[in-house]
């Protein structure tokens, strides 16, 4: 889990209704870092389950996203945060969670574009902003947003709304000051280097 991921789940979930039970898929705490990939703290007294393709740390639950074995509609929120790379059929697993999702659920995603290959344990695909779109086009409404250089954004994300869509003003709002916080991170990189 990157920082900025990690803030983008709190803005969404300080401005979005988000419903029990909480599912994350792609929950492998691959990093071993609690503090930063574990995210049931911002969560507190909801059911949440950790899911992931691999048993590990945080994950409660082996789950293939190409087929979940889960009931129609059981899902209140999932989030699926820097996964979808690592799926060979991401369509198929998008599908998945809509169905598994219930009719007010909510899908909160992330994906890498401008990101090394990192096999965990492989690495499929990179998406744009139109991509996302186009692979949410299943749900009555999605929001799709990134951050970096419009022309090559270093990362995509997108909520999903299965049911009614609530107001966005606020999240909105929140989204735009994570996206110019990122924005002025990834110039000072590019510019600077890691060090600088």
């Amino acid at each position: 889990m990157r920082s900025h991921l990690r803030r983008f789940i709190e803005l969404t979930n300080k401005t979005i209704a988000l419903h029990a039970p909480i599912f994350e898929f792609g929950a492998l705490q691959v990093h071993d870092d609690s503090e930063l990939e574990d995210l049931r703290p911002l969560f507190p007294g909801q059911e949440y389950v950790g899911c992931d393709m691999r048993a590990g740390k945080g994950v409660d639950r082996v789950l293939n996203l190409h087929h979940l074995e889960l009931l129609d509609e059981s899902v209140g929120t999932a989030i699926c945060m820097d996964t979808l790379e690592h799926v060979e059929y991401p369509r198929k697993a998008i599908d998945e969670l809509h169905r598994v999702l219930q009719k007010n659920g909510v899908l909160i995603i992330s994906s890498v574009m401008n990101f090394p290959i990192h096999a965990y344990p492989y690495d499929y695909w990179r998406f744009t902003p139109e991509g996302f779109r186009s692979l949410l086009k299943g749900f009555n409404h999605s929001f799709v947003g990134f951050d970096g250089p419009e022309d090559f954004p270093s990362t995509i994300v997108g909520v999903a709304f299965k049911g009614e869509v609530p107001d966005l003003a606020a999240f909105e709002a929140a989204f735009n000051q994570w996206q110019a916080r990122n924005n002025k991170i990834i110039e000072h990189i590019n510019k600077h280097g890691l060090g600088g």
